[in-house]
């Protein structure tokens, strides 16, 4: 049956529009319509990326206080006199009421990986407009939508994952093909994460030595915050942020040390030690390595972003990339091949709809969430903020001149070895540059070569570094610049990946505890050690995999990475709009069914292609025919240097042909009885079932957003007051 109503807790009063809030409004809408026109008008001249920052920025602004505002307060009704898992179940290990500014912290460091940050760059060969409109209004109606409801349904649900959700609320069959695809697609997606970390910190010991550093850190800001000085969220913030900036400053001298060679590491043992520290991270306590770790690199990354934004402002550099290439329409560009429909929008990735982001907000976040209240902050807010980071990704791969960007993101196979080779492939490309710009840009950031240093980290890198140079420090400073991006990029992603991880050990326990009762109790000590390490072994395999991918690991399974993701969300838009539909909430599906059906028309499209495409650039099971056809022939087919390699590309095709098969055939099990459930609950509203959590009134008093209203502080004053008169009336009594 639907959910009973429970009254409505917000205050009347709040966010009502004056006309001085009107007049503000408009001139937000007015400032991000012109910006959209620029951007969009603009042919054959360069623009100010400026106008790039003020369309997104308009958008989310409005989005953020209208939009996610709507969907709060009139479809999901959220409750702050409603317990959530969190206060319910505290247990100091999984369920703790965290501080909502340290929550939202651990949000965004979670789900903001590698996609914001690589996808875009990739995107970026197709020119700046059609990734930029879609990482805006994909977040805004898609993206922060996914994750918002899914938090809301979670946290009504002891803060289960979405695999468990899908098997509650749809079945047994289209749960369990949920249950199976959510799991295998979350390790893909972990994979592929750790996989643009090992590149960028391989060889680096600046890199190594800083992100490391990260690891203490957190650890000592757990234990002050809930040993030492419970509370003092401010105190530990300002701690741990110079802790940090003096773990990056010692990462500089400890590159130009003697101990260099010891931070100094192979790709393959950072394979090891990213398992190690993902089982750590896995098994400890949430409060102790979790939270605090993500918190702190928040400041890192917020800060590098927000610098990053004001650097545009300041520096006002101009989009070299033209707003549409040729490349979007033939879609034979070298960075991926595919049409930009469904190849732009699978690319972009966590910029604008991220399945994975269901998953933190299935597994770690609804089981720390303070007040239903916060859920708009937490789950749309953070969102915004990560396809924040992929505009600024973009803006960063179109400033650099093209022929640099696509000397450095096409493969050797494309563009050769040396920079003369690079210039003529450039050159028949249709962009310009002389081996010596080639050479000269590789000097200025003090590296050896710049080309086919696919994957994104590096063009982004190199984009921050000219932006941050031209502000601070002139071009004498672009290495150091450009060395501290990717030292930000790799601390970017290890988040997500550890976050990632424990939320695969909830989703493997809900598995389990199926068949096994007690693996469901998500801190059982033997539950979690084995779910632990089956996690971090399976992505494991693919990291070692990847690293070792003769086609280069990000171009095998970057594709992969994109659809599977994509798939994930529709799963998670299938659940929500399930949801909706048995919880009495029919005239709101809209809000998360039509984001589903765009989703499901790309992701289905680009895997119909990667499956049957006869392009052996494109198509996973052509690629891996002519491989075997050249191995058949005794043929070595560049870029693979050896029988082995030859061997490689043909056993890596198949597993990822099969992979994209079997993702799809779940997800569209899923869509379908779905459909089911929800036709039958419109039909026979009577029959339904919710699992939903029983109503308990709430103790806890905390503001909704990152700043306490007026009406808030009033009432944590009386909360305050309550609490010190029965503390003193128990010393009393004593």
């Amino acid at each position: 049956m639907p959910e009973p109503a429970q009254p409505s807790s917000a205050p009347k009063s709040s966010g009502r529009l004056t006309p001085k809030s009107i007049v503000i409004w408009a001139l937000v809408a007015l400032v991000g319509a012109v910006a959209w026109g620029v951007l969009a008008l603009s042919r054959g001249e360069e623009i100010s990326a400026a106008w790039m920052l003020a369309a997104a920025l308009g958008s989310y602004a409005i989005a953020y206080r209208f939009y996610s505002r709507f969907i709060a307060r009139r479809v999901l009704k959220v409750d702050k006199t409603r317990a959530t898992p969190a206060e319910r179940l505290d247990n100091g290990v999984d369920f703790h009421p965290t501080d909502r500014r340290v929550l939202f912290g651990h949000h965004f460091a979670a789900v903001a990986g590698a996609g914001p940050l690589v996808g875009p760059v990739l995107a970026a060969q197709m020119g700046y407009l059609p990734g930029t409109i879609w990482i805006v209004a994909g977040v805004i109606f898609a993206g922060a939508v996914q994750d918002m409801v899914t938090l809301f349904f979670s946290t009504r649900r002891d803060g289960r994952s979405l695999g468990q959700i899908a098997r509650d609320e749809i079945g047994p069959f289209g749960g369990a093909a949920a249950l199976i695809a959510v799991f295998l697609i979350m390790i893909i997606l972990l994979a592929v994460l750790a996989l643009v970390i090992v590149n960028a910190l391989a060889d680096s010991p600046w890199g190594v030595f800083s992100i490391a550093m990260t690891i203490p850190i957190a650890l000592f800001m757990g234990v002050y915050l809930r040993v030492m000085r419970p509370g003092k969220v401010s105190e530990v913030s300002l701690i741990g942020v110079a802790l940090l900036l003096l773990a990056i400053v010692a990462g500089g001298w400890v590159a130009e040390s003697s101990l260099a060679d010891t931070f100094t590491l192979e790709a393959g043992t950072l394979v090891i030690w990213m398992i190690v520290y993902g089982f750590l991270a896995s098994v400890l306590p949430v409060w102790m390595l979790l939270a605090p770790r993500d918190y702190l690199s928040t400041f890192m990354k917020v800060g590098t972003i927000a610098l990053l934004a004001i650097g545009v402002v300041v520096a006002m550099p101009t989009m070299k990339m033209d707003a549409v290439t040729e490349f979007a329409s033939r879609g034979d560009g070298p960075v991926f091949a595919g049409s930009m429909f469904p190849f732009v929008f699978i690319t972009i990735a966590c910029g604008a709809l991220s399945g994975f982001h269901s998953l933190i907000s299935s597994g770690t976040t609804p089981k720390m969430v303070q007040k239903e209240t916060q859920i708009r902050m937490i789950g749309y807010g953070a969102m915004l903020t990560e396809s924040f980071v992929a505009i600024m990704a973009m803006i960063t791969a179109c400033i650099i001149d093209p022929g640099l960007y696509f000397a450095i993101n096409s493969p050797a196979g494309v563009i050769g070895g040396t920079v003369e080779s690079a210039s003529q492939a450039v050159a028949n490309l249709g962009f310009t540059i002389s081996p010596d710009q080639l050479a000269q840009a590789a000097k200025d950031v003090e590296e050896a070569s710049l080309l086919s240093r696919t994957g994104g980290a590096p063009t982004f890198a190199l984009g921050m570094a000219e932006i941050f140079s031209s502000v601070i420090g002139g071009a004498g400073m672009k290495a150091f610049w450009y060395h501290f991006a990717i030292m930000f990029e790799a601390l970017f992603i290890l988040t997500t990946v550890d976050a990632g991880t424990r939320v695969g050990r909830f989703m493997l326990q809900d598995m389990l505890g199926n068949v096994y009762k007690p693996m469901r109790q998500v801190s059982w000590k033997p539950g979690v050690w084995f779910a632990s390490a089956v996690v971090v072994g399976a992505w494991g395999y693919f990291l070692w995999v990847g690293v070792h991918d003769p086609l280069g690991g990000i171009n095998q399974l970057f594709p992969l990475f994109g659809i599977a993701n994509q798939l994930l969300a529709a799963v998670a838009l299938a659940v929500c709009t399930t949801l909706l539909v048995k919880s009495g909430r029919l005239k709101w599906a809209w809000v998360t069914a039509v984001p589903l059906a765009w989703d499901a028309a790309v992701t289905l499209t680009a895997s119909w292609q990667k499956i049957f495409s006869e392009d052996p650039k494109v198509g996973f099971f052509k690629q891996r025919e002519v491989y075997q056809t050249g191995i058949d022939n005794g043929e070595v087919i560049p870029p693979a240097k050896s029988m082995d390699d030859m061997h490689t590309v043909v056993t890596n095709s198949t597993v990822d042909g099969v992979l994209c098969a079997l993702f799809a055939i779940l997800i569209i099990v899923v869509i379908v009885d779905a459909g089911r459930v929800c036709y039958k609950a419109i039909r026979h509203p009577e029959s339904v079932k919710l699992s939903e959590t029983p109503y308990v009134k709430s103790e806890l008093v905390a503001p909704a957003g990152m700043f306490a209203t007026k009406e808030e502080k009033a009432e944590l004053a009386a909360a305050e007051t309550k609490t010190s008169a029965g503390a003193g009336a128990g010393t009393g009594s004593s």
